[in-house]
Parts: structure tokens; C-alpha cells; sequence
């Protein structure tokens, strides 16, 4: 199913830094070597997701809400990347490939104000339901195949972080403007 040509090794590639350099949209892929964290790929691709935010919104000095508009515009580049990968590991959804989150976490901050205690919350809860996958998410993540499948449960994930994002963001601010 994965292979270029009837002649190639169907087995699954066990990919390492070697591997990565010779396949650059691997590379991008395993979130620039992250993936190959040997515990929680997941968290050190989330980690490079918010690392990549920081520094674009710290050298461009544009609104957090542009993280939206990358966020979005990363979802069809990820589901072409992950389907790449994809092809060249062999297998569905390797725990490695973490653009994902990578375009998740950018995504989620787009919602939230350049401030740690938010951007260290919406870390702590997209971890969350991104491994805990409550329903829908378990759903998607079990049905929907290739790099759409890869990227969609993490956007529905995100989407699940941002709401109680936005309850204590407008909850707090609601709050201020009470008193």
C-alpha cells in the first residue's frame, strides 16, 4: 500500500536522524528531529509548535491572531506532509511524525494572548486531549486514514483546548470589568 514500486521493501522504516537528513519533507515531518524523541514525540513536537510561535510573534510583532491564520493555512501543507511520511515509513500515523501538533499548537495560539500563564495552559490542555482523545476525537483518530487522519484528530484536539481557553479568557476579563 505504502510502497513507490512492486520492487520495494514493504517493511516499515524505522527512521533515525541519518534517515531524516536524506528525506527533508520527513525532516518537516518529524518536526526537525523532534519526532524521534525516544519519550512524548507528541510533547517535544507541541514544544517546537510553541517555540515557532513565540519567536514568529516575537520577531514580526504581529497580533497573536496571525498564529490563527498560519494555523489554518498549515492544515492542508500537514495533511500533504503526513501523507508523505506516511509513504515513506510504510505505516499509518507513526508516533514520530508531529507535524501535527506542530500546526495544532500554532493554531491554538492564535486564540490566546501572548502570555505565559495562557500559552502554558493551552500546552497543558491540548496535551491532554490529544492523548486522552475524548469523543469525537477517538473517533477521527480511529477512522479517518492518510495524512487527513493525521492531522484532523489534532485540530479537533485543538478546538477542545481553545474552548476552556476562551472561558477563562472572557470569564476573566468579565470578572475585571465586575469589580
Amino acid at each position: 500500500m505504502f510502497a513507490d514500486n512492486e520492487d520495494d521493501d514493504l517493511r516499515p522504516v524505522d527512521p533515525n536522524f541519518e534517515w531524516l537528513a536524506e528525506n527533508p519533507v520527513c525532516f518537516v515531518g518529524f518536526g526537525f528531529g523532534s519526532g524521534l524523541s525516544p519519550k512524548a514525540p507528541g510533547t517535544a513536537g507541541t514544544a517546537v509548535g510553541l517555540v515557532l510561535a513565540a519567536i514568529w510573534v516575537w520577531l514580526t510583532s504581529t497580533p497573536p491572531w496571525i498564529l490563527l491564520v498560519i494555523g489554518v493555512l498549515l492544515f492542508p501543507l500537514g495533511v500533504w506532509i503526513c501523507n508523505e511520511n506516511e509513504k515513506k515509513l510504510r505505516t499509518h500515523d507513526h508516533c514520530g511524525i508531529v507535524f501535527d501538533e506542530i500546526a495544532a499548537m500554532i493554531f491554538i495560539l492564535g486564540f490566546v494572548a501572548f502570555h505565559f500563564f495562557y500559552w502554558l495552559a493551552a500546552i497543558a490542555l491540548f496535551r491532554f486531549f490529544d492523548a486522552v482523545k475524548p469523543y469525537p476525537i477517538s473517533h477521527f483518530d480511529k477512522t479517518v486514514q492518510g495524512g487527513l487522519g493525521v492531522m484532523i484528530d489534532d485540530y479537533i484536539a485543538a478546538i477542545f483546548c481553545i474552548i476552556p481557553l476562551l472561558l477563562v479568557k472572557y470569564g476573566w476579563q468579565y470578572f475585571q470589568g465586575a469589580l
